[in-house]
């Protein structure tokens, strides 16, 4: 493929096709904040407070890495694929942390996004989705991880600043689940999701994951169509040909909790559509 940050039309065309042959009408685009230069200024080193030392170190040394697009490249490359009339839309994926939300949201105003999904990564320094950081679930104890995590997620979805959870439970990535469904945090996220008017997405990436299964679980999907949270489709595609994959198990397993429609955003205003 083309080099990060170059976003060539045939390259978007490639990831389209990929999309209407498994199904969707259109796609969304959702490139990462922390990885475009201009979020160090509005993200902040939130790993600095961490006191665990080797968590901040490799944090730090992560993002730097990590962080080599362009922001406005990457918003004029999908515009102009809308301008062409590809049936594509502007996404972001927002990192949320509590302290810079608003200012994130505020920076984000004048681009025009169509939809930002937001996801918890971090909790303080610790990649909680991360391989090379999975040794701290050991550390930190697998129901203590998830407690930590839920917490986060659950101001996220309560804040109503972005319109959708991505892959709402991602710190189950690595593989760690625990012995007994954690209903209760389960339910605290479901709630907050519905006050917040955050949607949540099913994904399929996390098939292809140590995890083994889609997001959200499906006890958590229930707990979402419990409390009428709309959901979006997702597969969290890096590739092309990945675009849209297993499409119809996650439409299957929304229809297996009771859902019969998806939400669509276009310039960050949501509209109820036919699930398939």
């Amino acid at each position: 493929g083309p080099q990060p940050g170059h976003y060539p039309l045939d390259h978007i065309e490639a990831y389209v096709e990929s999309a209407l042959a498994n199904g969707a009408d259109h796609l969304a685009f959702t490139e990462h904040l922390y990885r475009c230069v201009e979020s160090k200024a509005v993200l902040g080193t939130w790993w600095d407070d961490d006191p665990r030392k080797d968590l901040r170190d490799y944090t730090r040394s992560y993002v730097r890495a990590e962080r080599v697009l362009s922001l406005e490249r990457y918003v004029q490359a999908v515009v102009d694929a809308k301008d062409h009339g590809l049936p594509v839309r502007l996404g972001l994926e927002v990192d949320f942390f509590p302290e810079t939300a608003e200012a994130v949201v505020e920076f984000l105003e004048p681009y025009p996004f169509d939809i930002l999904i937001a996801s918890t990564h971090w909790v303080g320094a610790w990649g909680i989705d991360l391989e090379d950081q999975a040794f701290q679930f050991a550390r930190t104890g697998h129901r203590q991880a998830y407690e930590d995590y839920f917490r986060i997620e659950t101001e996220l979805a309560a804040s109503g600043l972005f319109d959708v959870l991505a892959h709402a439970d991602v710190v189950k990535k690595q593989g760690a689940f625990l012995d007994e469904v954690p209903h209760d945090l389960y339910e605290e996220l479901a709630v907050a999701s519905a006050r917040g008017g955050t949607a949540v997405e099913v994904s399929t990436a996390g098939l292809y994951q140590p995890a083994k299964e889609m997001y959200p679980a499906k006890p958590l999907l229930e707990r979402f169509h419990n409390h009428s949270v709309p959901i979006t489709l997702a597969s969290d595609a890096h590739l092309p040909e990945h675009c849209g994959r297993d499409r119809d198990r996650a439409v299957e397993l929304a229809r297996s909790v009771g859902y019969t429609q998806r939400i669509e955003f276009e310039r960050r205003v949501g509209s109820l559509v036919p699930l398939a």
